[in-house]
């Protein structure tokens, strides 16, 4: 799923006339880097939430014929769900026996994801438990040591125990190992039931720290990682360079 329905308030006055997801980058919205990875690497069903400027990304898709791939739209325009609830939305689109990788549109990186799911099935398998080999509900949270005002916190283990911002000194969950967060993640289905008390409208990250004390919502460390949010105008021109020094899908 990639994440495209944001209203991109960081990259105005672009963002007045467009989606956060089309403004180019490398001559190539942002919208095609993410869907360019995931396509390299055999992933064939996408699903991408709309709602600012929706109309523009369902016709560039279909300008582009969905690029090969069985792209389904799950519409917000009614209203954004946040990250939380446009997954819950979605939800009926992807197969409920299949674990879900989420992807910010706006996040470049040199994340391998060669073979699927790998790197994160490794982490599990780390731990004799791969949430995505086996039916046990679970997210893995691709992370890395970064600067940033909001560290996730996690255990020995690499689980999941809670949140702290460091400019406010807010902490939600308990304190541990801080990292940050890319962006990326993995979401099984199985976990879709203890959404349903959940409002329509709500982060993500808000149910992942309600239910990790009794789920097992781990952090993958991905080695040397390099990632770029592309998410200020102030970003566009390292995006360039980054996309030069770290991308494989180069237009």
């Amino acid at each position: 799923m990639i994440f495209a329905a944001g209203l991109g308030t960081r990259l105005k006055p672009l963002t007045d006339t467009m989606p956060k997801a089309l403004v180019r980058v490398g001559g190539q919205p942002l919208l095609w880097h993410v869907i360019q990875k995931l396509k390299a690497v055999g992933y064939v069903r996408i699903v991408v939430n709309v709602h600012h400027f929706a109309e523009q990304i369902v016709d560039y898709l279909k300008a582009n014929d969905n690029f090969g791939l069985d792209i389904r739209i799950s519409d917000e325009t009614n209203g954004l769900l946040e990250t939380g609830g446009g997954i819950k939305k979605a939800l009926p689109l992807f197969d409920s026996s299949e674990p879900i990788l989420i992807h910010n549109v706006d996040i470049l990186s040199n994340l391998d994801l060669t073979g699927g799911l790998s790197p994160v099935c490794e982490a599990g398998e780390a731990h004799g438990d791969c949430p995505l080999c086996e039916s046990t509900p679970e997210a893995v949270l691709v992370v890395s040591q970064r600067k940033t005002k909001r560290y996730l916190q996690f255990d020995d283990e690499m689980r999941l125990i809670g949140w702290k911002n460091i400019e406010t000194g807010e902490v939600k969950g308990r304190e541990g190992r801080p990292l940050a967060f890319s962006g990326i993640h993995i979401f099984h289905p199985s976990l879709a039931p203890l959404m349903e008390d959940w409002p329509d409208r709500f982060p993500i990250m808000d149910f992942y720290l309600k239910v990790c004390a009794d789920h097992v919502i781990r952090g993958f460390e991905a080695p040397h990682l390099k990632l770029l949010d592309v998410g200020k105008l102030d970003t566009l021109e390292q995006a360039e360079a980054f996309l030069e020094t770290n991308s494989h899908n180069r237009p």
